[in-house]
């Protein structure tokens, strides 16, 4: 079978990484951001919660798995008894206060795709100001708060810090906004962490390995088989080309791949000429859950979605974590 090609839609690749002569242009701006960042998190006196507060964040800019982590954690402590929800800062949306997000009313405009993607398998809520998110959440019967994202937020003391890092580019060329990928500096990072998750397969990277904090082992799998026939994918993700390479290694006919950026708005004109792909080749068109909740309603006719989610390879390490935070008195 022939390869599928892949598009990449505004979305290159190699530009992820600035160029030698960039960086050296962009170090300046680097070392003023790692000052900044470091400023902040210094001065913040955090705000203590009336519950457990869970933090799942990274270290760099793009996906890396966080959303499918927070969904699978929230789910494995619902499945202890405990009334536990997600929260998101609502990137990308238009509502502001804290609030809980219903998929059947919201859209990805009015608070961001991944907690509407996340309010279709539990409970979910937005606050841009996470403290107040959180007492809002406990007021309404939360027991534990999950933040998806929020590391480098420091308006809220966090029970259990979580790094989610993806073993196959885990810290980019390992420079600082905007001369590399990374949020802070990764030993910063890691440093006010308890454990990491490593997603996928790929060597313990070294930072983390001199940093001595557990690291658990989880990865991506899907929901359900491709569908059979020829697909035409396209995803504005963290990496699209994760997709597709997921979409190829469960058996889907992949014919065409088209790449756009992260948390990307698709317009008309994308949608018609995706169409217009697909019946070129005779094909489907398929794309990820957090694209599929980013386009209107009237627009997903003809569109699959192939969902994923999150396993951990020894829940045991994860109940570690866990426990002491959920069940206090039994320590």
């Amino acid at each position: 079978m022939k390869a599928p090609h892949f598009w990449s839609a505004g979305l290159d690749p190699k530009s992820r990484e600035a160029a030698p002569l960039t960086r050296a242009l962009l170090t300046p701006l680097a070392a003023l951001y790692t000052w900044g960042i470091r400023r902040k998190l210094a001065k913040a006196i955090p705000a203590r919660a009336s519950i457990p507060v869970i933090c799942v964040g990274n270290l760099t800019t793009g996906g890396v798995g966080k959303t499918p982590i927070v969904q699978a954690i929230r789910q494995h402590i619902e499945m202890k008894g405990l009334h536990a929800s997600s929260l998101s800062r609502g990137y990308g949306g238009s509502e502001i206060s804290p609030q809980k997000i219903y998929p059947t009313w919201h859209t990805a405009e009015m608070c961001g795709d991944e907690p509407l993607l996340l309010s279709q398998t539990g409970e979910s809520w937005i606050g841009k100001d996470r403290f107040a998110g959180i007492q809002m959440m406990a007021f309404y019967g939360t027991k534990v708060a999950i933040m998806d994202d929020g590391h480098q937020n420091p308006g809220v003391e966090k029970d259990l810090s979580l790094i989610v890092v993806d073993a196959a580019a885990p810290f980019g060329n390992g420079h600082v906004l905007p001369k590399g990928p990374l949020r802070e500096p990764v030993s910063d990072g890691l440093a006010r962490a308890e454990a990491v998750i490593l997603m996928g397969e790929g060597n313990v990277p070294p930072q983390v390995q001199q940093s001595g904090l557990p690291v658990l082992r989880a990865r991506i799998v899907p929901s359900e088989a491709p569908p059979t026939g020829p697909l035409v994918a396209f995803a504005g993700i963290g990496r699209p080309q994760k997709f597709f390479d997921s979409l190829k290694a469960e058996g889907g006919d992949l014919r065409e791949a088209v790449g756009y950026p992260d948390h990307h708005d698709y317009s008309q004109k994308e949608l018609a000429f995706l169409h217009k792909l697909a019946k070129t080749h005779d094909a489907q068109l398929i794309t990820t859950s957090k694209d599929y909740v980013r386009i209107h309603p009237d627009d997903r006719r003809g569109i699959l979605q192939f969902s994923v989610r999150a396993e951990f390879e020894d829940i045991r390490q994860l109940d570690a974590l866990l426990n002491p935070i959920l069940y206090p008195d039994a320590a």
